[in-house]
């Protein structure tokens, strides 16, 4: 369709330098706090759910969900402060001819929580903001890349859960993502359910 197309002009390499980039820039900075905040945690989330896109442009207006899985990693500098990298696909639809399109979202940010009565476990509410590269892509034969288009996105989002201990804690969260792809603006709001490993 007209959306498909208008969202995927540029090559691979839009997609996979930034990411490089990104993994690069989290894990040392997951180095840096391993060796200089000891009395912090560092953590594995993983996130399943749904994500709603929307787009629209000059020609008029169009919207889908999907199924979506995000991982992030991380480090809690205080059981109240984090900073965070993510992967996920937030969106997949099949175009026929054995073709396929994703949304796919890869970036850092940063995280807060609160626990309730100023506990360091239990029942917390959170919020997080952050930079995002989203990147629309078209896949033959599920794994042949036939085009894509990025474009930088701010993303915030909430989320409530509970900590069972120091290093396990289940959470719901509710994210939006906003990006323009040369036109076509792009919202995508994600609820997922998460677990988190602390470690």
């Amino acid at each position: 369709s007209h959306y498909h197309r208008a969202a995927l002009i540029k090559g691979v390499n839009y997609w996979m330098d930034p990411m490089k980039k990104c993994l690069l820039f989290t894990a040392l900075v997951l180095g840096a706090c391993s060796s200089t905040a000891m009395a912090g945690q560092g953590f594995l989330r993983a996130e399943l759910g749904s994500t709603d896109v929307k787009i629209s442009d000059a020609y008029g207006k169009a919207s889908d969900d999907s199924a979506s899985g995000i991982f992030s990693g991380g480090y809690w500098f205080t059981p109240n402060f984090a900073i965070e990298g993510h992967l996920g696909s937030l969106y997949n639809t099949d175009l026929g001819y054995d073709e396929e399109l994703d949304l796919v979202s890869m970036g850092v940010g940063v995280a807060g929580k609160a626990y309730m009565e100023g506990r360091k476990d239990g029942f917390f509410v959170g919020a997080r903001v952050g930079i995002a590269r989203m990147t629309a892509m078209v896949r033959e034969d599920t794994y042949t890349l036939v085009d894509d288009e990025s474009a930088t996105a701010a993303y915030y989002g909430v989320n409530a859960g509970y900590d069972f201990n120091r290093n396990w804690g289940l959470l719901l969260s509710y994210d939006v993502r906003t990006a323009d792809f040369s036109g076509v603006d792009v919202d995508a709001k994600t609820i997922t359910v998460g677990g988190e490993w602390r470690f």
